[in-house]
């Protein structure tokens, strides 16, 4: 059966359809040859019942307010704001992209809008002041990472439908394991710089800095809403996604005036386009983990990796493992849908934490977007920066071990993701 549902979709994959086609079709065909008196109708009662979940309007809110923001100011904004304190410093304008994309990822949630809204300035910027363009790309898609980690993030949304998790305490929990990746790049960035002799960029004035500060007032006010809102329980993670767009709107509509009003059912469009195939995944998702579940697939994986009874700190690592060899071939969000449901009951039996659980996989989820053969954001940088996959990933190994190095910290210290419980 195990046999039967992974050759159907390495077929299929392997003739080129997208990954939705496999996640629906395999279940389906597993459901028809070895269950024959089950209803196939139940998948689409499945798939519906995937995409209904309240939590999920969060999803093309959050993805809107990107957008709004992406053809806006605001990334320009937040990176003169950063730049104008830590550009002149040695590593400066490499800090800067780490910061910017640790900023933006509290905005928009996604690897690849952070790739795009902060990649193309801040690549320009890094190549004036001596770094090799390998160097500049590999530092952008990893440090865009930290968006999926961030809150708000789509990865940890997908993750709370899924197990039924809070996705505001996942959101918090996240900022640990984030912060902790920039100050490794950030440290990296430094110790870079000074090897390579990477010319130092001019000084701000203290002049031009209360003009960038006065500049990025707004947009830092992101993830105040985003982040202070769901924290102290003003509103829904859900809300929060709402009122982010209604922000966004009227900071580059009303008071940037970078977008005209009669943009916006273009950039809505854009939008949909996008949310369309998330929610397709979701829902393929939903009936694949249904189909799994009703022919005991999980008991069977887990039962042939795991022993008898497992220490969550090795649960953990398996999840790790698995997750990360996952998001190397395949959308992380794919991932989660489909290998949450095996892992997630071995996890509780082990008395592993569900919202550090969470952090764990959307942590893997992250690291393996930029990560070969088929990370998501190698993809991304290649169409943006019209480069080569082969320039693209010449710079990423030590990023790489870095961040392998923090999700096991990450893993061994769950307080690095549950510290809100010890501030509350």
């Amino acid at each position: 059966m195990v046999a039967t549902l992974l050759i159907i979709m390495i077929v299929l994959l392997l003739l080129g359809f997208p990954m939705m086609i496999p996640l629906i079709a395999a279940p389906l065909v597993v459901l028809l040859i070895y269950f024959p008196n089950i209803d196939p109708w139940f998948m689409i009662q499945q798939m519906m019942e995937g995409v209904s979940g309240y939590v999920l309007l969060a999803v093309p809110l959050f993805i809107f307010a990107a957008d709004i923001m992406s053809t806006g100011k605001t990334s320009k904004r937040l990176l003169d704001f950063i730049g104008s304190f830590i550009g002149h410093v040695r590593g400066g304008y490499a800090i800067t992209t780490a910061a910017a994309c640790t900023l933006f990822g509290s905005i928009s949630g996604s690897t690849q809008a952070t790739v795009v809204a902060i990649g193309k300035p801040m690549r320009q910027r890094l190549l004036s002041v001596g770094y090799k363009d390998s160097s500049a790309i590999a530092l952008i898609i990893n440090a865009s990472d930290i968006a999926l980690l961030i809150p708000p993030s789509i990865g940890m949304i997908v993750y709370a439908v899924v197990s039924g998790t809070s996705p505001g305490e996942l959101f918090i929990a996240g900022i640990g394991p984030g912060l902790l990746i920039f100050l490794f790049f950030a440290v990296y960035s430094y110790i870079h710089a000074r090897r390579y002799n990477i010319p130092l960029a001019e000084k701000a004035t203290w002049a031009e800095r209360f003009q960038f500060t006065k500049r990025a007032l707004f947009p830092l006010g992101f993830p105040l809403i985003i982040v202070g809102g769901i924290y102290s329980g003003i509103f829904t993670p859900t809300e929060a996604a709402g009122i982010s767009v209604l922000y966004a709107l009227i900071l580059e509509v009303l008071i940037f005036r970078s977008i005209k009003i009669s943009e916006v059912p273009k950039i809505a469009l854009s939008t949909g386009l996008v949310t369309s195939a998330v929610f397709v995944l979701v829902a393929g998702g939903q009936a694949f983990s249904w189909v799994i579940s009703f022919a005991r697939i999980p008991q069977l994986v887990t039962s042939a990796v795991f022993p008898t009874e497992p220490t969550a700190l090795f649960v953990l690592f398996m999840v790790a493992i698995f997750f990360f060899i996952g998001c190397m071939f395949v959308d992380p969000i794919v991932v989660i849908l489909i290998l949450t449901p095996i892992f997630y009951p071995v996890a509780m039996a082990a008395g592993v934490d569900p919202v550090h659980l969470g952090v764990v996989i959307t942590f893997q989820a992250a690291l393996g977007s930029a990560t070969p053969p088929f990370g998501v954001d190698i993809f991304t940088a290649s169409a943006v920066f019209n480069r080569s996959y082969l320039d693209v990933i010449k710079g990423t190994p030590p990023y790489i071990l870095m961040l392998i190095f923090v999700a096991i910290l990450v893993i061994m210290i769950e307080e690095i993701s549950l510290f809100y419980r010890y501030i509350m």
